[in-house]
């Protein structure tokens, strides 16, 4: 009889063991067994395959878009006048020889003004001309008198030509001019309003750039100067499009410090056939240092989840099949977290909203053990 109790004791305590052993079990998956995604979750849900590559590390430099300043063009105006009109906004694109504003100028009375003189100089000169060429005739002017005639008329060609090619670069009418642009390209910067007055050879009225190559200009600290080096290969990455890469290389390295931010600027040209590189946007350049002749799981960064000391992934399986694993994290870059630990190469990890599937998983495993 007591040998029978003893017996049952020693199977209710195995039990209890057993029992606590699963527990246990089910907390370190983190009740995975029960937990589902939801179709809130599942609709934003983002997965990555777990990836054997070579360990590569990155630093992150700070940067700025700026215009290809070999394909700028600022214009000043070359008369003193008033503005009448203007026909463009900051930012639009124009063509050459498109009227972009209306200056109003007393400066075009005086290039008419050069025009009537100069005819009639012009006229004079060529008469002075035929008949040095009568006398020439009749040897009573020199050769020199008759190259003196000619060059008189030929300089007051030339004078009046100018003039008209003035007048034709403003499209000048009796008082106004009309201001074209330049070249084809986008209104980068621009300084001209109506009523405004401006003066020959003052500030910047605008600025046309073209943007199909930008120039990213990226600040190098000291300590990174050993780790930057001209035709490095990079990724830029900018807040607007967070989701978007654009690869390039370092052109150009300035060799003198910038006096106000204390480095040097590393210069990188890139292609901008999508625009969306524009400039005054900040960037962030990505460059890769320390290549290991070594591999790792490669795990996206957003993968990672970190936690009391411990990082976790969470790994789907299927819907009701999700597990989270602890790793540990051996090298990153821009790109990837390289991890070590219980998780296979070829598995599905969580890289949206894992944080949140996380908790839920938790707060369910601590239920389940109360």
């Amino acid at each position: 009889m007591n040998s029978t109790k003893y017996m049952a004791a020693g199977y209710f305590l195995a039990l209890v063991v057993l029992t606590g052993c699963t527990e246990k079990k089910l907390n370190e998956n983190t009740g995975s067994e029960n937990y589902c995604i939801s179709k809130e979750l599942k609709k934003d849900l983002k997965l990555a395959k777990v990836e054997m590559r070579s360990v590569e590390e990155s630093i992150t430099l700070t940067g700025e878009v700026e215009s290809n300043s070999d394909k700028t063009v600022p214009f000043v105006s070359l008369v003193d006048g008033v503005v009448t009109d203007t026909y463009f906004s900051l930012g639009d694109y124009v063509k050459k020889g498109q009227v972009l504003a209306s200056i109003k100028s007393v400066s075009l009375n005086e290039m008419q003004d050069d025009t009537q003189t100069l005819q009639a100089q012009l006229a004079v000169a060529k008469r002075k001309l035929s008949s040095v060429e009568a006398m020439y005739k009749d040897d009573i002017a020199s050769q020199k008198d008759l190259q003196e005639a000619r060059s008189e008329v030929q300089i007051i060609q030339s004078n009046i030509s100018k003039t008209k090619k003035n007048m034709q670069l403003y499209s000048a009418g009796s008082t106004n001019m009309q201001v074209k642009a330049p070249a084809d390209g986008y209104v980068i910067a621009k300084n001209i309003s109506t009523g405004m007055p401006v003066t020959a050879g003052g500030e910047q009225l605008f600025t046309i750039s073209n943007l199909d190559k930008v120039w990213v200009m990226a600040n190098v600290y000291a300590t990174n100067m050993r780790h930057v080096y001209v035709n490095q290969p990079v990724v830029v990455k900018t807040l607007a499009y967070p989701d978007d890469s654009f690869s390039g290389k370092i052109n150009v390295i300035s060799q003198v410090f910038n006096e106000n931010e204390r480095v040097l600027k590393a210069k990188i040209i890139m292609d901008n056939n999508n625009m969306k590189l524009r400039p005054g946007m900040s960037a962030d350049i990505v460059l890769p240092i320390n290549a290991q002749n070594r591999t790792a799981l490669a795990i996206p960064a957003k993968a990672l989840i970190f936690d009391n000391n411990q990082s976790y992934v969470v790994v789907y399986k299927k819907d009701c099949a999700i597990e989270m694993r602890a790793v540990t994290e051996v090298a990153s870059n821009s790109q990837y977290i390289y991890v070590e630990g219980d998780l296979k190469e070829g598995e599905m990890v969580i890289a949206s909203n894992g944080l949140l599937i996380y908790e839920n998983m938790k707060n369910q495993s601590n239920n389940s053990t109360k």
